[in-house]
């Protein structure tokens, strides 16, 4: 076998006056992942470390996010972040709201040892 994919999550994140593009996408990312509880990667034998999470954010301005911080908000595993245009700019006389989307994708690669007792 090699890397499946086992999981595929959604959110959507806002940050309604800041314009911060980096704050809409951790909540985006947020969103999507603290709906769930992962429990198939213990069932099957296998550290919650040794997830592979690909998330993809979509904004408007991908180049004003920071990957970092939205890398920062995964509790566990390895985490590929990538920023694509998308998402939505509401810009009024006085505030700018951003909103983000999210998907994270969970693998894992089952060539690797199960690391689970």
């Amino acid at each position: 076998m090699s890397r499946k994919r086992l999981v595929v999550e959604m959110g959507m994140g806002v940050d309604l006056r800041g314009g911060d593009y980096t704050k809409a996408a951790v909540r985006a990312l947020r969103d999507a992942l603290w709906h769930n509880s992962l429990t198939v990667v213990p069932a099957l034998g296998y550290s919650v470390d040794q997830m592979e999470v690909d998330v993809e954010i979509g904004v408007a301005q991908p180049e004003q996010v920071d990957k970092e911080k939205v890398a920062a908000v995964l509790p566990y595993g390895k985490a590929t972040v990538t920023v694509s245009k998308g998402g939505l700019d509401i810009q009024e006389e006085d505030k700018h709201t951003i909103v983000a989307n999210a998907a994270a994708v969970v693998y894992l690669n089952f060539e690797s040892s199960p690391a689970v007792e």
